[in-house]
């Protein structure tokens, strides 16, 4: 069985690759090759590939713009799916935004602001896609995708359906939607008239403390760790004296200690270590286990 083949057929020749650099599809930039990977265009060629999957037992993973995920150094061996640019389309139709699971929320955002629209400034600087989004409910800065998420297009149990979200279906960093129960394929968000027309500054104001207080000019996956109850992760690991902790090219950001940074040649294994390190010492410290995010 050519099973390459068989994916190019769902996907076409040109959207699907063997031993695909995984480093090349992850914000961290680590990671070893997918036997795999498949750049999907619609939710139907999603469902068809996850059957071809699993009738040829064959595991698949999702990812978006890899902005929350480790790839060990080792690979996958498996399709790695790939929803990115080529499920991006954005429409606006009067306070309705629609769009693709591979929809950057950069992309979005600035949609919104075009139209006139509020309610999205939070996730402007968020390096993810609306369907990672969906998956974890992104938010910052006070905001969150649940605030403004009116319904879901989902495959999932061998069909493709729409969701409308109910109270209850997203947590902190959590969501009914989450793989490997669901794959998100597009959304539809509700937002409002920018009334008081201060959506744009919100925006920037933003960006810029994310500028200020983030360490964006090294490949991350964002916050490494969840926050825990009553505290901050980024204080936590400050005060345990982790600052510029460095295990091979991963090193805890000396400009924001809730981010775990490659700062050159990192591989899955360095960032895994440091990680344990944190929560090792953090936990001695203080009595607080955090979660990675």
């Amino acid at each position: 069985m050519d099973f390459l083949a068989d994916i190019q057929a769902i996907t076409g020749k040109n959207n699907a690759v063997a031993d695909e650099p995984m480093a090349k599809h992850t914000t961290f930039r680590v990671g070893g090759a997918a036997k795999y990977a498949a750049f999907v265009s619609t939710a139907s060629e999603i469902e068809s590939l996850i059957k071809l999957c699993d009738d040829n037992n064959v595991q698949y993973y999702i990812i978006g713009n890899g902005s929350n995920v480790l790839i060990s150094d080792k690979g996958y061996d498996g399709l790695m799916i790939i929803i990115g640019r080529n499920m991006s389309e954005i429409s606006v139709e009067g306070e309705t935004i629609r769009a693709g699971a591979g929809a950057l929320l950069s992309a979005i955002g600035s949609k919104a602001l075009n139209a006139g629209l509020a309610g999205f400034e939070f996730a402007c600087g968020i390096p993810g896609t609306l369907g990672g989004a969906c998956f974890m409910n992104a938010g910052a800065y006070g905001g969150g995708i649940k605030q403004v998420l009116k319904s879901v297009t989902v495959v999932e149990c061998g069909r493709i359906a729409k969701k409308i979200v109910h109270a209850g279906d997203l947590g902190y960093r959590s969501s009914v939607y989450a793989f490997p129960n669901a794959v998100v394929a597009g959304a539809e968000f509700e937002l409002a008239a920018d009334a008081d027309g201060e959506a744009r500054r919100r925006m920037e104001e933003f960006n810029m403390r994310r500028k200020e207080k983030q360490p964006l000019e090294y490949p991350s996956a964002g916050s490494t760790f969840k926050r825990p109850v009553g505290q901050f992760a980024g204080a936590l690991i400050e005060q345990a004296g982790l600052k510029g902790t460095r295990i091979g090219g991963a090193e805890v950001s000396p400009k924001h200690a809730g981010f775990i940074v490659n700062c050159g040649g990192a591989t899955c294994a360095d960032v895994l270590n440091l990680i344990d390190l944190v929560r090792e010492r953090v936990y001695k410290e203080f009595g607080v286990l955090l979660e990675p995010e």
